[in-house]
């Protein structure tokens, strides 16, 4: 049974108290004070001798009440430090200021395995690292994140220090936190951070029919566990895509992580893609570093213009998506994980093959399931619906008041041929929206070329379709003479050329395929 009893406090209180219960030979398993307060738990009081007790207690000068209570102060402190270092998915550690280690939470004692005793251990024993206590120990277990290996498995350590108070409003050093985080873990906050709640299919505008049949086939594609290859001219979206195939994947709760294969040097992509070992280089993060893949474990890796790829990381990327294994630059041991390679090029991989500028081996790998993101001016139907929606967020964007693209506006975004795509609508509405004084954006304010259709007078469009295939129709009938056939036509419009053959049919001009 539990007691709590209340008092005044008194010198001496306490031990009349105490002498009480003892009197009685009771057992005593905690006794906690916390004047005015002092709590016990004797298994052994029953209720018969608690009304004697709490008799003689109220006897006692200053005794203000007797109560029974569910648990003391200190064991519901245990049980909630309990609770809350099993909830933690993450092992644990909690050490004192000599490197040895007090505490561990579940979780550490799954991954260090059941013959592991704390108590019995320091950090130096346990990571098989003496620089490592030294260094944490020196800097008051102030150091940057840094990679331990345990168990054979490479893990990132965060170090925060544990104070108390040394008298006179100090602090003193008692320990530190230590938490070891798997690198996927990393990857997934790293994802979390940089996700948008927009990325699924619905972020994908538009209603046409090209738009359609790249969500339909991108959803059947998203479930297929296997590596993806997602075409398109520059600006189309293809990252879009690539987040949306990945939320609507049975890996979409893991991580998603992007590197752009044309914005690195080689040295620095094979670092971030694969990682690199403890002194791999001059300047080298201390303990190594793990690259996208391994931060990425179990989700998915997207490799954007993956055409600009060296012929050395081809050849690395080649031997992980054989076998799921690489090793870190500058390392030895094989590291293997598990992702889901999603890449995209504005590049024609195959015309690249042929050139030997890109590896056969390597584009029929990559090469399993594909997409193709359609250009723009075969989206006519969407133009507007893009150029309204990118209005509205950019005027929230510059904190203006909204505004709208007058209907002089349509024949000029209809009839340009966008040779950026989504992306340059979206910098020349933006555009529109910076310089402009009034809530209605005219044709003066947009930045594009001016083209036959742009110079027709706004009654003149009958409809958004009939404005687009006028376009379309012209432009094929001025070009095809000198280049007579769908590939050489679409070679020059930089699409694909069973688009251009569709539309070659549609509007029966001679030598359609």
């Amino acid at each position: 049974m539990r007691i709590h009893v209340t008092f005044i406090d008194r010198v001496g209180i306490t031990q009349e108290v105490l002498a009480l219960l003892g009197a009685r030979n009771l057992n005593l398993d905690a006794v906690e004070m916390v004047p005015p307060n002092v709590y016990i738990d004797a298994p052994t009081l029953s209720a018969e001798v608690l009304e004697e007790l709490r008799g003689a207690l109220l006897t006692v000068h200053g005794v203000q009440a007797v109560r029974v209570v569910d648990i003391l102060p200190g064991q519901r402190r245990t049980l909630h430090l309990d609770a809350l270092l099993a909830a933690m998915a993450d092992p644990v550690l909690a050490v004192d200021s000599e490197g040895r280690i007090l505490l561990a939470n579940p979780a550490f004692a799954a991954l260090a395995g059941d013959s592991f005793a704390p108590q019995e251990a320091t950090l130096a024993e346990l990571f098989g690292d003496a620089v490592l206590q030294e260094e944490l120990l020196r800097q008051g277990f102030r150091i940057p994140m840094r990679e331990v290996t345990l168990q054979g498995q490479a893990l990132l350590l965060d170090a925060a220090p544990i104070s108390e108070p040394a008298g006179d409003r100090t602090q003193r050093l008692a320990g530190g936190l230590l938490t070891l985080y798997a690198p996927s873990r990393i990857g997934a906050s790293l994802s979390a951070l940089r996700h948008d709640p927009a990325d699924s299919f619905e972020a994908l505008l538009g209603d046409s029919t090209p738009i359609r049949t790249l969500k339909a086939r991108a959803q059947r594609i998203a479930a297929l566990d296997a590596p993806l290859l997602i075409q398109g001219e520059t600006g189309t979206g293809k990252e879009l895509v690539a987040r949306a195939c990945h939320a609507a994947s049975p890996r979409h709760g893991e991580p998603f992580l992007a590197l752009n294969c044309a914005a690195l040097p080689e040295s620095l992509a094979e670092s971030e893609l694969f990682g690199y070992a403890p002194g791999a280089f001059t300047g080298a993060q201390r303990g190594g570093k793990p690259g996208l893949l391994e931060l990425a474990d179990k989700g998915t890796v997207f490799l954007d213009e993956i055409g600009e790829m060296s012929p050395y990381l081809q050849a690395k990327l080649l031997r992980f998506l054989s076998d799921g294994t690489f090793r870190r630059v500058g390392g030895e041991r094989e590291v293997k994980v598990n992702v889901r390679i999603l890449s995209a090029t504005h590049r024609n991989l195959e015309k690249r093959v042929a050139e030997g500028a890109f590896r056969e081996d390597l584009f029929y790998r990559l090469n399993v399931l594909t997409l193709e993101v359609p250009p723009l001016r075969e989206r006519g139907q969407d133009i507007l619906l893009l150029a309204r929606h990118f209005m509205q967020q950019a005027c929230a964007q510059i904190q203006r008041p909204p505004c709208r693209l007058a209907p002089g506006t349509y024949p000029a975004l209809l009839g340009n041929r966008w040779p950026g795509n989504v992306r340059q609508l979206q910098n020349v509405i933006f555009r529109a929206a910076a310089i402009s004084d009034s809530t209605v954006v005219d044709i003066g304010d947009l930045d594009i070329a001016e083209t036959e259709v742009a110079r027709q007078a706004d009654g003149e469009v009958g409809s958004l379709d009939e404005a687009v295939s006028t376009f379309e129709r012209a432009l094929l009938e001025k070009l095809y003479p000198h280049y007579p056939s769908s590939r050489q036509l679409a070679a020059r419009l930089q699409t694909s050329h069973t688009a251009i053959a569709h539309r070659l049919r549609k509007y029966g001009i001679p030598g359609k395929v």
